[in-house]
């Protein structure tokens, strides 16, 4: 059986839907352009980002640091089997979102974000950032649950 087979799962899957989705929209949309899907409040409204997340920290140093988490997580990935489930999944989806605007960073030094949400005037974002988001709320609900396990353990001795 595959180590941390939840892990590469989530990984697989989240760099999959990145990839997939900019390769759609970079495929039928030209640069800047916006197709409302619902008027005023969500657009798929093709970009690129010099930054990171939201287009904060511009810089060529952004790809390496994509690099080394993701090869920081793969060797997690492949050495850790002390996981739990939300961690797993946790750092799966924070892979595959670090090595989808990787992918981005070193082919053309910028992300493609399309994902607009005009009614709440968001940043553009895509779904390497969401994969990101993702990750980091599986590794908050891992933590609570570690503690909570932890606090009863504790109550009980």
């Amino acid at each position: 059986m595959i180590k941390n087979f939840l892990f590469w799962i989530a990984a697989f899957i989240c760099l999959i839907f990145d990839r997939v989705s900019k390769h759609a929209v970079m495929q039928n949309l030209q640069l800047y352009d916006s197709l409302p899907i619902w008027q005023g409040i969500f657009h798929i409204t093709y970009i690129t980002n010099p930054g990171s997340a939201f287009g904060f920290f511009k810089g060529d140093w952004l790809k390496w640091v994509s690099l080394i988490v993701s090869l920081g997580l793969i060797v997690l990935g492949c050495t850790n089997q002390k996981l739990d489930r939300w961690e797993k999944v946790g750092y799966g989806c924070i892979l595959g979102g670090a090595i989808g605007n990787g992918i981005d960073r070193f082919a053309s030094g910028e992300v493609t974000d399309f994902l607009s949400f005009k009614l709440i005037n968001f940043p553009i974002f895509n779904l390497a950032d969401v994969s990101i988001n993702v990750g980091l709320a599986c590794l908050v609900i891992a933590l609570f649950r570690s503690n909570a396990n932890r606090n009863d353990r504790d109550s009980r001795s």
